[in-house]
């Protein structure tokens, strides 16, 4: 069990820098600090998806609460004012946070022990608050003060007239709409009402600090809904953008706690892989009404074609979730367009954007493993290999961004202006690593397409066009161990740029060349590799993009945008790593891999009770000690490590008491 005590809780400045995070399966959360003091403007009670996965709206950004004992006023709410004043300061009543199926908080208030569990509902728009008082020596009140954003989950709001004042409350709900569109219930049984309308002006957010944007905001409060509570009592609270008349906030925790425990029931009884599960539950959500998205990363991305062909193997066929995978493969083939899978959806039905060369090449690998796990080879076949054709297709007549397949058969990508690889921080029309040509990563990544498309042809009586394909690749490896080796540096180059020169930085994306299903190399150049990478970029939660000795290295990642960009991948640490780089130690060290891999994972587990308390982050500081950065929740992140635990067998051995019959 993830958890933290009160030491830490009560410490203010300490207790922000740790977040929790709920989600729906539709693209909306609940998320704050392990405190309730907002640091983002991210963060809410309840962050809806209006059209899923995307259009997300932060319409409750908090419930603080108040107990009235003995005459006395006791807030249990945190919160951050512009100049840095903290009230009220109810962290100070915090005995424990604690992570396992959900995140859960017990108050210690004069005599009082409070209980609050906070669970979001799949595939809806709903919160459920429960509250169980463990201890009292008489009744008190609980007051509760709902705070509105009601507006789009990107911008700050600010007074005005813009919010709806009006409130129906009826039998106990609350009812209201903040933004004169959605609906917001707060169903609070044997509740009664205060009407007191008012702004509380000034929130500051420091995390929007940090990285140099607007930083305050102003909530609006309609009312204080109370409570009378007593020893024994437990009393749960629906908070939705559908009418909950009628529904009993614990028969809806019940049913999604049942839910997350068949996540885990198949699962090895070791705590790292299962909160790793219940991390991966997280990014798989709703696209349309039959299809499933991977969500890139929490609070801002949406889903895209890269992170997640990435992304699947882990989130989904570690997991025993073929079918979410299958919905997934499908949504992303019916938006193929000129070889390209999309490199993100966008908000407000805009078109999907198509600027990358990977997200594509990683669909292949996505499919393969897929087929390897569940062997659907009707689905593969019928559905997806005619897609792949397609691509491949494309790929070798050209399609956007001059992407092409060259003369020496390997795959050119680029034009001015543009970032098509992982790699991808542009700030105006300054790409920062624009690896235009050919990319270390994208010459392995497409030589794995050729295998992969040709493995397929072969599986489907196409034995002549196969044998086509498998002489491109064979063309693909004999240029790629000419053009790549930097013998003086014994590893690969980075990038062939335009102009057929090498780029002798040395990056992380050589591991791809070593990693995947078809490696481009397994001989003593593959130990060179991995022996540099090892004692330049790696670190327990992540390989860092480029090693510190490099001129363009940047120790720290924050400030403004600009900042931010330019350091994205100039040393930043990026955890998805992990998973290529695990792959190639059990490549390269064969039996005794296995074991350096375990350590790895060792290594690494202390990150799952630190940022996001049962989650990946994005990335770290390139140096120690590599603070958390960027998204508190990153799909590939968790799937990377989750894939190489379940794939190694990286857990901890079932005991004899635990191990099933």
């Amino acid at each position: 069990m993830l958890k933290k005590d009160k030491i830490i809780l009560q410490d203010f400045s300490e207790a922000i820098k740790h977040e929790w995070l709920e989600t729906n399966g539709l693209g909306g959360w609940s998320s704050s600090s392990i405190i309730h003091a907002n640091t983002r403007r991210y963060h809410g009670l309840l962050v809806a998806a209006t059209n899923p996965p995307a259009e997300r709206t932060v319409l409750l950004s908090k419930l603080d609460e108040t107990i009235v004992l003995n005459e006395k006023r006791i807030e249990l709410g945190s919160n951050l004012y512009d100049g840095d004043v903290v009230h009220p300061a109810g962290n100070q009543f915090l005995k424990s946070f604690t992570k396992e199926l959900f995140p859960e908080w017990v108050y210690e208030i004069e005599g009082v022990q409070l209980k609050k569990t906070i669970a979001m509902i799949h595939e809806e728009n709903t919160v459920v608050v429960l509250y169980e008082v463990i201890k009292a020596t008489k009744k008190f009140t609980l007051e509760l003060l709902p705070l509105m954003a009601g507006r789009f989950y990107h911008v700050m709001q600010h007074e005005g007239p813009q919010m709806h004042w009006d409130v129906d409350f009826n039998d106990g709900i609350f009812h209201n709409q903040p933004d004169g569109n959605l609906n917001l219930y707060i169903n609070v049984p044997g509740s009664t009402y205060t009407h007191a309308p008012r702004w509380f002006k000034n929130f500051k957010y420091s995390v929007e600090a940090y990285r140099g944007l607007d930083y305050t905001e102003d909530l609006f409060n309609h009312g204080v809904i109370t409570v009378q509570l007593k020893k024994g009592d437990s009393i749960g609270i629906i908070i939705s953008t559908e009418d909950p008349s009628g529904r009993d906030a614990q028969a809806l925790l019940t049913k999604e706690s049942l839910r997350r425990q068949e996540l885990l029931n198949e699962q090895p009884q070791d705590e790292t892989l299962q909160q790793l599960v219940l991390a991966a539950d997280q990014f798989i959500v709703k696209r349309g009404d039959n299809l499933k998205t991977v969500i890139a990363g929490y609070h801002w991305f949406t889903d895209w074609g890269r992170d997640t062909m990435i992304s699947l193997p882990g989130l989904c066929l570690s997991t025993g979730r073929f079918e979410d995978a299958k919905k997934i493969l499908s949504a992303f083939a019916n938006s193929v367009s000129m070889g390209m899978l999309p490199n993100r959806f966008q908000d407000n039905n805009e078109p999907p954007e198509y600027n990358n060369v990977d997200g594509t090449l990683w669909y292949f690998v996505a499919a393969y493993k897929y087929l390897q796990v569940s062997n659907d080879k009707k689905f593969i076949l019928n559905e997806i290999l005619p897609v792949l054709k397609e691509i491949i297709d494309w790929h070798f007549k050209g399609t956007r961004y001059n992407i092409h397949v060259d003369d020496d058969g390997l795959l050119y990508a680029g034009e001015i202006g543009q970032q098509l690889t992982w790699m991808d921080a542009r700030i105006g029309s300054w790409v920062v690593t624009p690896r235009m040509g050919k990319p270390v990563e994208i010459e392995a990544l497409w030589y794995n397409a050729l295998k992969i498309f040709a493995a397929l042809l072969r599986m489907n009586k196409q034995k002549s066009d196969a044998a086509k394909i498998e002489a491109v690749a064979a063309k693909v490896k004999e240029s790629f161990e000419k053009l790549f080796w930097y013998a003086e540096g014994k590893y690969f180059y980075d990038v062939i740029d335009e102009n057929e020169k090498p780029n002798a930085e040395l990056r992380p994306n050589q591991l791809f060349a070593i990693s995947l299903p078809f490696a481009l190399l397994e001989d003593d150049k593959a130990k060179n590799v991995l022996q540099v990478v090892t004692e330049k970029l790696y670190t327990p939660v992540g390989l860092r993009s480029l090693p510190a000795n490099d001129i363009h290295y940047v120790h720290h990642y924050g400030g403004d945008q600009w900042h931010r960009d330019s350091s994205y991948h100039e040393g930043t640490v990026w955890s998805w790593l992990l998973g290529a780089y695990v792959d190639a130690v059990v490549k390269v060290y064969g039996a005794k891999g296995k074991a350096k891999a375990k350590q790895i994972i060792n290594n690494f587990k202390f990150h799952l009770n630190e940022g996001c308390i049962g989650s990946v982050s994005e990335i770290f500081d390139a140096d120690a000690p590599h603070h958390p950065r960027g998204c508190i929740a990153q799909a590939w992140g968790v799937a990377e490590v989750l894939r190489v635990i379940k794939n190694y067998e990286l857990y901890k051995a079932p005991t004899a008491k635990t191990k099933k019959n």
